[in-house]
């Protein structure tokens, strides 16, 4: 037996019992080291996220160490073997309808993710995951560290859709998890300058720890007013509108963060006419997993200063309520630990 974290119903969560999960068909069953929560979790529990069919395990954040192979899991490609380290991409998809097809699978028609949507993901002590969703660590990487990999290929996948062009000047708003990945990698993308706006000033501080020196409560103090590309990480109406209004003319817009889907935010359609200004959104890991474990293992973010605190199963609740509250870093469930921690 062992023991998970289950969403029971909306707004209904408790830890079970449950038998030790066994690994089908290349399949492959992991000992969890970390998982990360993220805004979809809180999204997932109040019954806010499409598709969600309870009762359902979550976190999709994961990594972990192999314990067993199912059938044929290494009759192609892969080279799996117990006691390799690994980490998980959520992302499940159908292959067959026409925007995997057409090369859009984080788009599919029957996109399913690994404690999102119809499959149990990582906040147990073991979980099963597709072989073909599981990435070989190097056995040096940290695996609490590496939990981090997910949301980087999310934020590999947003600067898929962006310029890229030497010399750009970026804001990013919000300096949570993927505000600071984003504003991380602009440099590796190859901007001039990176602004990065919280109005949480514990958060401007893991900023500079980053290496992000432009740090503002409000892009009104920064020594510029309008910026290359500018990217919103809140989801947060009002920052998104005021966003728009930074951008160059012929620049760009990313809508990163994720707001309420009943929300609408007002812009000045004839100022997107006049100056060429593009917006463009961007959702969860679409073929840029492989590149994240990559970019991880070279140290593109600094992983260390992002992760606060750590929680075992039994204190889940009480992470996801830190969470709301905007209260640390990254907060992590090691559900194989026998105590949370507070680790900076």
């Amino acid at each position: 037996m062992m023991r998970a974290v289950v969403f029971t119903a909306q707004g209904e969560m408790t830890l079970e019992e449950r038998p030790m999960p066994e690994p089908g068909y290349k399949e492959i069953l992991i000992k969890t080291a970390a998982v990360g929560i993220c805004g979809t979790d809180t999204h997932v529990l109040d019954g806010e996220f499409e598709g969600t069919v309870f009762p359902l395990v979550p976190g999709h954040e994961a990594t972990g160490t192999i314990v067993a192979l199912g059938e044929d899991v290494n009759s192609g490609v892969f080279d799996f073997a117990v006691g390799d380290n690994v980490a998980i991409n959520p992302s499940t998809t159908c292959g067959e309808c026409e925007f995997c097809l057409n090369g859009h699978q984080n788009l599919c028609r029957f996109w399913n993710g690994l404690g999102v949507v119809a499959s149990d993901g990582a906040s147990q002590e073991y979980f099963v995951a597709p072989a073909h969703n599981v990435y070989k660590l190097k056995p040096e990487t940290d695996l609490n560290e590496a939990a981090l990999i997910e949301p980087l290929a999310c934020a590999i996948r947003g600067w898929d859709v962006l310029p890229r062009r030497m010399g750009d000047h970026v804001l990013v708003y919000g300096a949570g998890t993927m505000g600071l990945m984003m504003a991380q990698l602009a440099g590796r993308a190859g901007a001039a300058s990176v602004t990065i706006v919280d109005l949480n000033e514990d958060r401007l501080k893991t900023a500079a720890e980053c290496g992000i020196e432009l740090r503002y409560t409000s892009a009104d103090d920064a020594d510029r007013d309008k910026w290359d590309v500018v990217i919103d990480c809140t989801g947060n109406i009002r920052a998104i509108e005021d966003g728009l209004t930074r951008v160059k003319p012929a620049g760009f817009f990313q809508d990163f963060g994720v707001a309420p889907a009943d929300k609408t935010a007002q812009f000045s359609p004839f100022r997107v006419y006049r100056d060429e200004i593009s917006i463009v959104g961007t959702m969860a890991v679409h073929n840029s997993f492989g590149r994240a474990v990559e970019m991880f293992e070279a140290g593109a973010i600094n992983a260390t200063a992002m992760i606060s605190h750590s929680f075992t199963l039994d204190d889940y609740a009480e992470a996801l309520d830190m969470f709301r509250n905007g209260t640390g870093r990254k907060l992590q469930i090691r559900p194989n630990d026998t105590e949370s921690r507070v680790l900076l």
